[in-house]
């Protein structure tokens, strides 16, 4: 079911007068994140632009979900905890093969606008807010944990081995990614290129394939059980490209002042117009399945 995301100023949380269930933001729920480790330790806050978050950044394609499937993740009537899950996007799409999904995010507006999307199409998924490093869960509640797009943020020396108590025995954790390969796309590269020049700062670009590896921090906790990796081409509008890129930390979540971000927008969207109305964009994804031992 799509759902039409309702829209949020960035610069005034209000109840939003849109939607049938207006969302209340309140500017005190921002959560700014600061890691030393991306865009030179500058703040970034993907809460704040929720809405753009929930229109754009579904875009996974349906083969991921159906690989997720095929490893036995998200299967009917197992439990299954899904950390940094922003809006959503992950349980929600999952929803279908039958799996009692929670989702927990440090960002409140990222989970209240899961709320929303879920409750709207009527989708029983439990939200909590909460640091992935702070979460607490009794021993052996989930068959598999996932964490997509979001497991670089963590803290692993903390959360691996909270992780390791809350699966059951055999339990799955799913570390999944997608960047887009800007060597192999001239928009993708163009779009990087502006991001760069308004935000030099970020450590966002020129993703290139990576082999996906067994991490040191897994070591006695968990043995690998897959290693996926796949190239998958990803349709967009230039509407629709323009939002992805607009809710990357790079830009919307970024610590760009209101008027760097309208200049990006401008600049953007001209190179935008002079391209097709519709085009690919060659994506990368992999699939890290860890086992509990």
């Amino acid at each position: 079911m799509e759902v039409e995301p309702v829209e949020i100023s960035a610069r005034n949380y209000d109840i939003l007068e849109k939607s049938a269930n207006p969302i209340k933001i309140k500017r005190e729920s921002r959560m700014e994140i600061v890691n030393g480790n991306f865009d030179g330790g500058n703040p970034f806050d993907f809460g704040k632009i929720s809405a753009d978050y929930a229109k754009w950044r579904d875009v996974y394609p349906s083969e991921f979900y159906e690989k997720l499937r095929n490893l036995g993740i998200g299967a009917k009537n197992q439990r299954v905890l899904d950390l940094g899950t922003g809006t959503g996007v992950l349980p929600r799409n999952m929803y279908k093969f039958g799996a009692d999904w929670t989702g927990a995010d440090i960002s409140e507006n990222q989970i209240l606008y899961a709320k929303k999307l879920s409750a709207e199409a009527k989708m029983k998924i439990e939200y909590i807010v909460g640091a992935a490093e702070s979460l607490d869960f009794c021993e052996k509640s989930f068959d598999a944990v996932t964490a997509c797009q979001c497991f670089m943020y963590f803290d692993a020396k903390i959360v691996a081995p909270k992780i390791h108590s809350w699966l059951k025995d055999g339990g799955h954790l799913a570390i999944l990614f997608m960047v887009w390969l800007p060597d192999e796309s001239e928009i993708a590269k163009e779009s990087e290129r502006l991001v760069l020049k308004y935000n030099p700062a970020w450590s966002g670009a020129n993703w290139k394939r990576n082999a996906v590896v067994f991490p040191e921090w897994a070591d006695g906790f968990f043995e690998t059980a897959n290693a996926l990796s796949f190239d998958i081409p990803i349709s967009f509008s230039r509407e629709s490209w323009h939002g992805r890129i607009k809710s990357c930390r790079g830009i919307g979540a970024s610590s760009l002042s209101k008027s760097e971000i309208e200049s990006w927008e401008k600049e953007h969207l001209e190179y935008l117009n002079t391209l097709p109305t519709q085009f690919d964009i060659l994506h990368y994804i992999t699939i890290l399945d860890l086992r509990k031992i």
